[in-house]
């Protein structure tokens, strides 16, 4: 399965692709630093997943989610954040997002998020 991987922190993305690779299922197609050039990698490489980060410059996790969605409906997106709140969950949800990881989950939580994910199922932090 091949998975876009966008956070504006290099050291992140990295790390989040190494955690993704111990599988091997999953291979990260591409990695984006902000909004704008995950949705311009979602045209260059179609990936079966996204993986978003909520704060990012020039464009959003919020908004990279909407955009996606319209570009490619049935593509699952999981948000990968060190910010959870109740109302962040809700617009996840209203926007398609089929989950919510945080930073500090550990690998195993991680990979039942992509898991359901790819099951077109939902994981959010009430599902755990």
């Amino acid at each position: 399965m091949r998975v876009l991987i966008a956070d504006d922190h290099e050291a992140i993305r990295k790390g989040l692709r190494k955690m993704l690779e111990t599988r091997g299922d999953l291979d990260t197609c591409a990695e984006a630093s902000d909004g704008h050039e995950a949705i311009a990698k979602m045209y260059e490489v179609n990936p079966d997943l996204v993986i978003l980060d909520l704060s990012m410059p020039r464009c959003n996790g919020f908004e990279a989610a909407r955009m996606i969605r319209e570009l490619s409906p049935d593509t699952p997106i999981l948000f990968f954040s060190m910010h959870e709140t109740p109302e962040l969950i809700a617009e996840a949800e209203k926007i398609g997002v089929l989950g919510f990881i945080r930073k500090s989950d550990p690998l195993s939580t991680v990979l039942k998020a992509v898991d359901a994910a790819l099951r077109k199922l939902s994981f959010y932090p009430t599902d755990r």
